[in-house]
Parts: structure tokens; sequence; C-alpha cells
């Protein structure tokens, strides 16, 4: 049987979905969600909490397999197939506070072929972060920024974000963003997770705003901004207001 993404695929599009939804005790956590995200562009994915963010990324990244719709990862199915494309930034810290951060890059040297050791640690210079920590002594920002630096050290075609800059003191956010900026693939996507979208507007091309599991809007940031005579982040204060 042939599937509707089979038909309406482009070789421009990273991520594709249709009709996706996903529901947790008969509540609707995405409901029908249709999307294409292009190659070469940073798009913001908006919300306040519990609009189905989190839940979005997890689907994409095959975290989460019970759902309904279709997802084609750059013409894969979501799962073994796709997670070499994929650098993902989960809004948890996972790793072992035992752990070093020197152990943290030796795993992932191991575990990705596309891991560029030497990017890691310039950018562990760039975030003010040492690798010989541990991270039981890291504060929950210095946590964040070596994840973020791990993450963007791998040349994906992909890379999903989930609120990068969420506990980072505003200070720190945009070295953050400029970091991000510098640092991904060009040729990729870049999708980012996050409710402080005035952090992250200067760098965007499109956004999705998410509410209650629906995309209630997706649209070039230029575009959005002529039309509405307004910043995105002023827009979205009046959408979720």
């Amino acid at each position: 049987m042939t599937s509707v993404l089979d038909s309406q695929l482009s070789k421009d599009f990273l991520i594709q979905t249709r009709a996706l939804s996903k529901s947790y005790s008969g509540r609707k956590a995405l409901n029908d969600v249709n999307l294409d995200l292009q190659k070469g562009r940073i798009i913001g994915l908006c919300g306040p909490n519990g609009s189905g963010k989190t839940t979005l990324i997890k689907i994409l990244v095959g975290l989460l397999r019970d759902y309904d719709g279709e997802i084609k990862i750059n013409d894969r199915h979501v799962g073994y197939e796709s997670l070499p494309y994929i650098s993902y930034l989960p809004d948890t810290t996972y790793f072992e506070k035992s752990m070093k951060g020197t152990q943290c890059i030796a795993l992932f040297e191991d575990m990705y072929q596309d891991f560029d050791k030497a990017k890691m640690l310039e950018l562990c210079k760039l975030l003010d972060v040492n690798p010989e920590d541990s991270f039981k002594i890291m504060s929950k920002g210095m946590q964040e920024k070596f994840q973020l630096a791990l993450v963007l050290s791998r040349n994906a075609l992909i890379y999903l974000l989930d609120e990068p800059i969420g506990g980072v003191d505003p200070a720190s956010r945009e070295k953050i963003m400029n970091t991000i900026l510098s640092s991904y693939a060009k040729n990729s996507l870049l999708l980012i997770s996050t409710h402080l979208i005035s952090d992250i507007e200067p760098v965007l091309d499109e956004v999705i705003f998410l509410k209650n599991g629906s995309v209630e809007l997706h649209e070039d940031c230029d575009t959005l901004r002529q039309r509405e005579q307004k910043s995105v982040d002023a827009y979205f204060r009046e959408v979720f207001r």
C-alpha cells in the first residue's frame, strides 16, 4: 500500500509528517500534525509548556513509537534507519553524575562516526566548560552547555534541540545561540524547541507554533513579520495570551 508521503516526498525535505497524532490516556498531545521541513533552514518549534513540542521531538527521534500517522526522516522510516541522520539534545541531563566530561566524549566517539572530537574541545572552550569536570560538580547550566557541545560536534543532517537555553542564565543565552549558529552543519536542518522566542528569533528562518498539540502556524519569519508588522515574539504573545 502506497503511503501519502511516498507520493509527496521531496529530496529537499529532511522531515515530513502527515496526520501525526499522539495521545496519553485519551488526551491528545499531538493532533493531526502535518509538516514539511527543508534542509538548510533554522526552524523554531514554539509553544507554551504542554503544547506538544517535546512529544513531537521524541517521536521524530524514535523514543516514542505508539503514534498515528506517517513520518519520513530523509526518506527513511523513523527508527534504526533514521538515527544516523539525527543529532538530538533532550531537555534533561542523561549522563550519570559520576561521569567526567572526557568519558562522555569518548562515548560519543564510539557511538557516532560523524563525531568531531577536536570541534568538541573547541566548543567547550567557547562555552567555558571544563571537560575534565564530572557532571556532579557541574551546574545545571554547565551540564546543558556540555551536552549541547556534544550534539553540535556531530556532522549531522538534522539537529533536534529541545529547550537548549531553558536552563541557562540570560547572560549566557546570546553566547549559546551564537555558538549554535556558528557550529551546526549549514546544509542541515536545525529544529529548536523553545518558549523563549525573543532569544532565538534573530537566527530563525521559519517558525512553527504548536497550540494544544496542533500546528497553529508554520511560516517564514520574514513573511510573518512583514504581514503582521511585529516581531515573531510579539505575535507569539498575541496568539498565546
